[in-house]
This record gives structure tokens, C-alpha cells and sequence, in this order.
């Protein structure tokens, strides 16, 4: 079969009834190294004209999906089913879902690179809130402007007024891009997602680059979602060991959560609590205990281990990361921003009243971090326009300005990526307290910008 070719994007059309006896026949190897050769960025199997399918059926489709990604980097999916088509497909690989579901054409073309910068207003649900967070970075990343809805009866009502929105995303789902173990934060917890039987690869699926980034920011607590672990050998073991090393010169702490040890040595798990490392049963006992949270350093903040000072190429940049603040700020809090102060100093919080705080890394070409302090009522207008509705609830006010801090990264990245400057981000840090931020800080230097936002003050502050 022949792939139809556009954008970038390559859409397989099967028709018929799909199932063990005839898939393989339908799409081969031969196929999709085929397409891969024409240098596309997505490989979608489209399910418009699929009357039938089972699950030995798709089985081969997705066989094929996981070839094409140890040969290149490309998003891989289905897309163009109904909801019972899309129910099923979650239900038969709930436990390793790695490819993506887009409910239409329209929607996935939102995420490959040929339709990147296009300006389009998204409204998006997931019943998932990790879902609903990596859709908005995603979209905000290609130049989108995405419309989060945080309930079912919250998407209906805004999908009641779908003139409003360019494209409307439901009933879809983002895998893993690449081959790297995949991060999400939850409650100041950077929680990585493994699987299968680890061993030497283990540690080339890990982004080291990220980890290191993220304990820069400031976070303190990483969590390995191990329920799926089937077991590891002792080079897993050894660079986990190394791991929880060197976290530990950050007073960082690294748990494994439903890890199973029926078919890894007992000793393993010894050899790695005299690492530092500590075991969970299930990710409520971590996440759901508030007073363990604190203990593990999730609710405050250690001092950074290491000494860095900004470089010349960095302060050359500083335009943009103001560009992206003020840019996001203005429209998620209808104000135009005013330019009070620039300076190279230790960083120096003035604002009276309630602050929050939120930290990102950037790495790549250039390496850092941003501090973004907030008045509280600049952090619940940006919330009132992502969840469309007041709260005075501080946990989903804060959740609300990581989400305003991933779309600055996001612009930040695009403005750079303009320059020529290739950068990733990590996902953010929040603080409720000022003083975990003062202290994460300390005595480093950087480039201070207060600006004022309808006689609010707000302060940025860019360091390594």
C-alpha cells in the first residue's frame, strides 16, 4: 500500500476489515521504509474507510509504527475513527500506548511541522490532565493558540460555541515522541514513565540533559512510575544507583513506585535503598501524602549545588525572553505591560502583597533558568481565563501558572529557534512561598526586569 503524501504528514488508507489474516498483507516493511525515505515528520493509518477491525488486526499496523520509530524520530498514529473505534483502540493498549490518536486529519496536522506558526484557536479536551497539558504545550510550541477545557460540561458548553474556535480536539491522544522515557509534573514531582525490562538502553532513553535541567530549576522530588517494570539488570541497576548519586548533592530524592521485584534479585532492591532510593506501593501513597511531600522536598527548595554566571550569548537573548513574557502576559491578562527597571543584580523581591513563583530551564545552545514572580491576582486572572471561571483554590491557581509558564517557554523556544538558537524546556517549577524561590537562588547573580501590568508589578529574573 501506498502512502498518500502532504505537509510532511503520510496517511495510509486501508479499507475493509482489518484483522490478523489480511493487516500484514495490507501495509509491509518495504512500505514504510518507503515513506520514511520521502523525510516525513508524521505516519498516520487512517481508519475512515476501516468497516472492522480486531485486535491481531491492528497488532500489525502498530508493529510496523514501533519499526518506524527505532529508524527516525517521526509521530506515528491513527487517526479518523469514531468514538468506538477510538474506545476500543485505548482498551486494547491502555498498558503500552506509545503511538498517538487523532480523531481527524485536521486535528493531527495541528502537530506536525508543516503547519507550524499558523495562529489557529484550539479548544481541546482530555479527560486526562497529563493529556490535556502535553496538547496545550504542543500547540502553544507550533504557534496555536489552544483553549483548555477542564471538565466534560465545561467542553460542551464552549463546544456549544465551536464559531469560536478554528479546531475543536476531543477523543484524541499524544504517545511518546521519540525514544525517551516520558516526564510530567504533578504537585512539584517530576514523575518519569517506565516500562518493560530494563538494561543497558535504560540509560539512552533517559534524558540526562532534561534530569539535570530539572534539578536546576529547583525540583527536589523524581518519581520512576515502574508499575509496568517487568524487571532489570545490573546495568539498570548501576545507573539508577548513579542517578540517586547525584541527586543527592542537590538534597533531591529519587522513589520508584509499583515496582514489582517477582523477577529481579531482592538484592537489587537493597543495593538501591542504600543508594537513597526509595520504593512506594502505589503513586496516592507519594502524591497523597502532603506531610511526606514536604519531607521529600517538594513543597520547599535547596539552595543550587553548583555556581554558574550568565554568559555573554545568553544576555545577548534577553530581548526575546522578554518578548515572550510580555507577549503571553498581555493576553492572558488583557493588559498592556510597562518596562520599570532592568538590572544585573541578585535577585531582589520588592512587591508587597501575596506572590507566587514559578521557575523553567532552558538547555541546548544555551542553558538557564527563568524566575517569573507573580502578584497573586495577575496568577488568578491567567487561571479565570484557562479554566474560564474565579477560583480562590490555591492549588488550581498554581497548576493554572505552570501551564502560563509552559506557554512562555514555548514562546521563548520559538523566538529563539528564529534566531537560529536551539533550545529545549524543562517542564515548571511553582512555589507558594517566595522564600523556597530566595532560596534556590541564593546569592547568584542575574539579569533582573520588573515590568507593570495594570499597576501590578511583576518581576523576571534570568540566571544560570
Amino acid at each position: 500500500m501506498r502512502a498518500v503524501v502532504k505537509n510532511g504528514i503520510a496517511t495510509f488508507h486501508p479499507q475493509g476489515f482489518l484483522d490478523g489474516n489480511n493487516a500484514g498483507a495490507l501495509l509491509s516493511v518495504e512500505d514504510i521504509e518507503a515513506t520514511l525515505r520521502l523525510n516525513v515528520d508524521m505516519i498516520l493509518i487512517s481508519l475512515k474507510h476501516v468497516i472492522f477491525f480486531n485486535r491481531n488486526g491492528l497488532d500489525q499496523f502498530v508493529k510496523l509504527f514501533a519499526k518506524a520509530r527505532e529508524k527516525k524520530q517521526v509521530v506515528v498514529g491513527f487517526c479518523d475513527y469514531d468514538e468506538k473505534k477510538y474506545n476500543a483502540i485505548r482498551k486494547f493498549y491502555e498498558k503500552d500506548m506509545f503511538f498517538s490518536l487523532f480523531q481527524t486529519y485536521k486535528i493531527a496536522a495541528l502537530f506536525s511541522n508543516s503547519f507550524n506558526n499558523q495562529n489557529k484557536t484550539v479548544l481541546l479536551y482530555s479527560d486526562d490532565k497529563s493529556q490535556r497539558a502535553a496538547m496545550a504545550i504542543e500547540l502553544h510550541d507550533r504557534g496555536h493558540n489552544p483553549v483548555i477545557a477542564q471538565t466534560l460540561e465545561d467542553f460542551l458548553e464552549k463546544k456549544s460555541k465551536e464559531k469560536n474556535y478554528d479546531v475543536i480536539i476531543e477523543e484524541s491522544y499524544l504517545g511518546e515522541v521519540g525514544r525517551e522515557i516520558a516526564a510530567r509534573v504533578t504537585s512539584n514531582v517530576v514523575i518519569y514513565s517506565i516500562n518493560g525490562f530494563l538494561d543497558n538502553e535504560t540509560a539512552s532513553k533517559f534524558n540526562i540533559e532534561y534530569h539535570n535541567n530539572s534539578l536546576n530549576v529547583g525540583f527536589r522530588l523524581f518519581v520512576f512510575e515502574a508499575y509496568k517494570v517487568v524487571s532489570m539488570n545490573v546495568h539498570a541497576l548501576n545507573f539508577f544507583a548513579k542517578l540517586a548519586s547525584a541527586a543527592a548533592e542537590y538534597d533531591a530524592t529519587i522513589c520508584f513506585v509499583g515496582m514489582s521485584f517477582e523477577k529481579t534479585p531482592k538484592q537489587f532492591k537493597e543495593y538501591l535503598e542504600d543508594a537513597g532510593i526509595m520504593f512506594f506501593e502505589k503513586m496516592e501513597d507519594v502524591l497523597g501524602n502532603k506531610s511526606l511531600l514536604s519531607d521529600l522536598g517538594a513543597s520547599g527548595a535547596a539552595a543550587l549545588k553548583y555556581k554558574r554566571v550568565l554568559t555573554k550569548r545568553i544576555v545577548a537573548q534577553l530581548p526575546y525572553f522578554v518578548d515572550a513574557i510580555v507577549e503571553t502576559l498581555e493576553m492572558m491578562t488583557n493588559a498592556k505591560a510597562k518596562k520599570e527597571r532592568v538590572q544585573v543584580e541578585k535577585i531582589a523581591v520588592s512587591q508587597r502583597g501575596e506572590l507566587l513563583a514559578s521557575s523553567i530551564g532552558f538547555y541546548g545552545e544555551i542553558d538557564g533558568m527563568i524566575i517569573l514572580i507573580f502578584p497573586k491576582n495577575i496568577a488568578k486572572k491567567a487561571c479565570e481565563l484557562l479554566i474560564g471561571e474565579e477560583t480562590e483554590d490555591e492549588n488550581l491557581i498554581l497548576d493554572s501558572l505552570a501551564e502560563l509558564v509552559n506557554i512562555v517557554g514555548g514562546k521563548l523556544k520559538t523566538l529563539l529557534s528564529d534566531e537560529k538558537v536551539n533550545v529545549s524546556i524543562t517542564l515548571p517549577r511553582t512555589y507558594q512561598k517566595i522564600e523556597d524561590v530566595l532560596e534556590v537562588v541564593k546569592e547568584r547573580k542575574g539579569v533582573q526586569v520588573d515590568l507593570l501590568f495594570g499597576g501590578e508589578y511583576f518581576s523576571f529574573f534570568l540566571t544560570r
